[in-house]
């Protein structure tokens, strides 16, 4: 049935009619969300929009930018897995000796055990043993003052029975400790990962759009210069050692020197420490490992493990540092140069120091 007509007498009473979200001011506000949307998935490289048009050069700059920052990350990140390898290391000490200890407190019941026997036999078991062998250390600890009526060799049983049980108690809960810090790096180590291989995965795309030649020239800037991967020969039976380390103030700096020279050619991996591939503070840690020097594992702690040099005081062995995060390390082998482990798909190569932002430098020994 058709509906009738409202009476005109009660169309005063009606509210004012809502606009349509098809009116102009409502349209005009859903349009600007639209437009929003798409700002931010362009932005972000959402499906369906394409991507702002670069030149060589731009994109070489944003990848600078992504490399970079996936250097700070990849710091971050061996600092968090070097406090995660104490913790681990802490951790398994603690459960190591609280495993000990378990095993004496093994032994000192099953002798007293011997003794409880043979009291049983004869004039029933102490109450002192009772409670020196209960499972329930609380009860003990709370009536170990019977122990006093036990005779002296017994006593000295129980006691170390409290004792262990005691130093059992505390390592567990120093356990606890170090598990919970041990989970929190772990938790660190997935964050920092998770950031380094987001910005070398945008880098990558980004040398994607770059041609053959473009891209060989980025990622090998020194080739025909003298400043590439090629630009020096590692020490091989036969052959002198590099300038570098003949130069070199004492015989720890030339080895770690000749290291450098030796891993030349190696790939950049993050969070590599050597043999076969290096970050930038793994190379340096590995050059002076080989010189019998324990280096801390990141660029912001390396700073702090030796003296601080003047840029004008430099000499072979130094470590150079770069950026006003001091991001980035390299081994200093004279003339103005240093080797150093670049980026992702540069490896490692002589490069002279004023390439970077200069930070500092560090005389280790």
């Amino acid at each position: 049935m058709a509906a009738h007509p409202e009476p005109p007498k009660h169309r005063k009473h009606r509210k004012p009619r809502q606009r349509s979200l098809n009116g102009s001011a409502a349209g005009r506000t859903a349009a600007g969300f639209v437009l929003a949307g798409a700002a931010t998935a362009t932005v972000l490289g959402g499906a369906g929009h394409a991507e702002p048009r670069l030149s060589p050069t731009q994109i070489r700059t944003e990848v600078d930018r992504l490399h970079r920052e996936a250097e700070e990350a990849t710091e971050r990140y061996n600092g968090a897995k070097e406090q995660a390898d104490k913790a681990r290391s802490s951790l398994d000490a603690l459960r190591d000796e609280a495993a000990r200890r378990t095993e004496r407190l093994a032994a000192t019941r099953n002798a007293l055990g011997s003794v409880a026997t043979a009291q049983y036999r004869h004039r029933g078991l102490d109450p002192a043993l009772q409670l020196a062998l209960s499972t329930d250390p609380d009860a003990y600890l709370e009536g170990a003052a019977l122990a006093e009526r036990a005779g002296t060799r017994q006593a000295d049983a129980i006691a170390a029975v409290r004792r262990e049980l005691a130093g059992i108690a505390q390592l567990r809960a120093e356990s606890g400790g170090h598990l919970r810090e041990l989970e929190a790096r772990q938790a660190e180590l997935r964050r920092h990962k998770a950031t380094v291989q987001q910005k070398l995965a945008a880098a990558e795309r980004l040398l994607g759009r770059l041609s053959v030649p473009e891209r060989a020239r980025y990622e090998n800037p020194g080739a025909g210069t003298g400043a590439g991967p090629g630009a020096g020969t590692g020490p091989t039976a036969g052959n002198p050692p590099p300038a570098g380390a003949r130069q070199a103030p004492n015989a720890r700096a030339a080895q770690a020197v000749s290291y450098a020279y030796g891993a030349l050619g190696k790939p950049y991996v993050w969070g590599a420490t050597g043999p076969s591939a290096f970050d930038c503070s793994g190379l340096t840690q590995a050059a002076w490992r080989s010189a019998g020097v324990a280096l801390p594992r990141t660029t912001y702690t390396q700073i702090n493990a030796g003296q601080r040099v003047p840029r004008s005081a430099l000499a072979p062995g130094d470590l150079v540092f770069f950026y006003s995060g001091i991001s980035h390390v390299g081994l200093y082998i004279g003339g103005g140069k240093m080797i150093h482990a670049p980026r992702p798909g540069a490896p490692v190569r002589i490069a002279p120091i004023d390439e970077m932002p200069w930070a500092g430098a560090t005389r280790v020994a």
